[in-house]
């Protein structure tokens, strides 16, 4: 049987751009058009969105599992089928109760499509994964610049039309992936039932560094995710408009797609303080939110504030993405990357309703002390415990070679 030679990388960072223009058309509204239009109240909102990202999270588990033990491309096709049929529904059933419905099928395709394309670029060949990473994250963050600025012109033709553009680009994500996704399965899958891999259990110095840095990621979700949902109307308290939100999310789209090729460039010397970037990373998104305690009503300060939180995420995200990929077993890589997808999708979860009940029984100050203090604390926890199991290896390794 031919070898295949694995997925070729113009069309998985096409169809990540597709994906991620397409889910951008949608999650900037749904908090404000749940609020503001349905009239429900942001503890309601908050619910919706969590019960979204729980759909994200059982994709996220689903498609590891079935890119490892069924097939790469059935996997991100059924993915592209649920979406593009999430999204039609939505245009023409966007009332109560048909939204949040809508969402949550939206929510479970999208699971299933992020875990499988971060585990296709674990096989793409001729390029390092950590570069392959990279260059997704740019990808998926243009597409989100191109869908955010877009949306701004479509809604006030009618939210049907936002949720028409959103299917034409789900229809073309699919379409690629019939045409270019079919024959790149990597090769253990030519030949399942005699190449699978057992799953393996993870050394403890492998093991305890992954659910720290899962940790980290819930952590750093949870509050993220209030940029998403509840600054928005803290903006809107403060005298600012949603045209003032909308544009510092512009601001987060252009710094990753201006940023994000210079950190390719150096992709080779971030591999080697991999762990430094990740520390770096999260103590910055952890330090934004400092800012938003005397933001006010001056929008500079709120720009201030996402442009730190957005350094941060640059460093982060792909680098979680390499760190798991190093960490995981050949064979495995869909199953790893699905928890690493889980964690970001669970955090996300929680962020919403978590920031809602805070912001209602005591405030949005408060709200972003803990979310400083909570950051930091994780990120400190993550650098004892890799440093505690690196001394450990370290230590058996001097002991094998006496």
């Amino acid at each position: 049987m031919k070898q295949q030679t694995g997925m070729p990388a113009k069309w998985l960072f096409a169809g990540s751009f597709l994906a991620n223009t397409g889910t951008s058309f949608i999650w900037p509204l749904t908090t404000i058009y749940l609020h503001d239009t349905l009239g429900k109240t942001l503890i309601t909102a908050g619910f919706v969105l969590l019960c979204n990202s729980l759909c994200v999270v059982l994709g996220n588990t689903i498609g590891g599992f079935l890119y490892d033990r069924w097939s790469h491309f059935y996997t991100i096709l059924l993915g592209s089928i649920i979406v593009t049929c999430a999204s039609t529904f939505l245009m023409f059933n966007n009332g109560w109760p048909a939204f949040p419905l809508g969402l949550v099928m939206l929510g479970f395709g999208n699971g299933l499509n992020l875990t499988c394309i971060n585990s296709f670029a674990t096989v793409v060949k001729n390029k390092r994964t950590s570069y392959i990473f990279n260059i997704l994250y740019f990808m998926s963050n243009l597409g989100m610049v191109i869908g955010t600025l877009m949306v701004g012109y479509i809604l006030p033709f009618g939210i049907s039309k936002v949720f028409a553009v959103s299917t034409v680009l789900f229809i073309i994500f699919a379409i690629i992936i019939i045409l270019f996704y079919r024959n790149h399965e990597s090769q253990h899958n030519t030949n399942r039932s005699e190449s699978l891999p057992k799953p393996d259990k993870l050394t403890p110095n492998k093991l305890w560094p992954l659910l720290a840095l899962l940790f980290n990621i819930v952590v750093l979700w949870i509050f993220y995710e209030q940029w998403q949902s509840n600054i928005a109307t803290f903006m809107v308290e403060n005298n600012l408009s949603i045209k003032h939100y909308s544009s510092v999310w512009t601001l987060n789209g252009v710094m990753i797609v201006l940023i994000q090729p210079i950190m390719t460039y150096f992709d080779e010397w971030l591999m080697s303080h991999l762990h430094l970037r990740l520390y770096g990373g999260l103590a910055l998104i952890g330090s934004s939110f400092l800012i938003l305690i005397v933001a006010g009503n001056h929008y500079f300060l709120f720009l201030t504030a996402m442009a730190i939180l957005t350094l941060g995420e640059i460093l982060v995200n792909p680098a979680a993405s390499t760190f798991v990929n190093d960490i995981s077993p050949e064979g495995q890589k869909g199953r790893f990357q699905g928890s690493l997808a889980s964690a970001t999708s669970f955090g996300r979860a929680l962020g919403p309703i978590v920031g809602a009940v805070i912001i209602h029984y005591i405030s949005y100050t408060t709200l972003f002390i803990l979310a400083a203090i909570c950051i930091w604390l994780a990120v400190f926890g993550f650098e004892l415990v890799n440093k505690h199991y690196l001394q450990l290896s370290t230590c058996k390794k001097t002991r094998s070679r006496l």
